[in-house]
């Protein structure tokens, strides 16, 4: 099934999965992964997302998480999405690229955000990286993440991994925001 922002309009990704809904029992346990050094809680997202994606899983040549930008990594010390790919592509047996996919702009972060502001934000800002491109070129990606909102980042990923000559990009991600609007992550 399709949700209504997918309906409305074409994406660059091909298909998205998420494990759950963003609501009050999923909230905690991502923010306690992505801003309190909580990446015991990665395995566990993995599995969910195992379960979710299981058919894009069986599709994929690779796995490859949303990167961050390295100021962001710095502050943070690690990136959720990379700690979630990780086992991930262990336990689906699907080759692991953590760096198949850079950012290659510092950006405003996306919460409380409009659509198009988040789109705007994110123009542009990642890129595959001449070394990588072999690793990317012909293969079908899943591109993984925490929390779908809008959409605009992992658009913004697909669209990079796309231009590299990756064949499909599908995503994965913990959670998606039921409604965009007033959601703060």
């Amino acid at each position: 099934m399709r949700c209504a922002a997918c309906m409305a309009r074409r994406r660059a990704f091909d298909r998205a999965r998420a494990a759950c809904l963003y609501d009050d029992a999923s909230r905690g346990p991502i923010l306690q992964l992505k801003h309190a050094d909580r990446t015991d809680l990665a395995p566990l997202f993995a599995r969910w997302i195992s379960r979710s994606a299981r058919a894009l899983l069986e599709d994929a040549d690779a796995i490859a998480p949303v990167p961050l930008h390295p100021t962001r990594l710095l502050g943070r010390r690690y990136n959720q999405a990379a700690e979630i790919a990780r086992p991930l592509s262990r336990l689906a047996r699907v080759a692991y690229l953590p760096d198949a996919l850079v950012r290659v702009r510092a950006t405003d972060t996306q919460g409380g955000k409009s659509g198009s502001g988040r789109r705007r934000n994110v123009a542009a800002a990642f890129a595959v990286p001449a070394s990588r491109a072999k690793q990317v070129a012909g293969k079908r990606i899943l591109l993984i993440d925490d929390v779908m909102t809008t959409g605009a980042t992992v658009e913004g990923c697909a669209r990079a991994l796309l231009k590299a000559g990756a064949s499909c990009v599908d995503v994965a991600v913990v959670a998606r925001v039921k409604e965009a609007a007033n959601t703060t992550i």
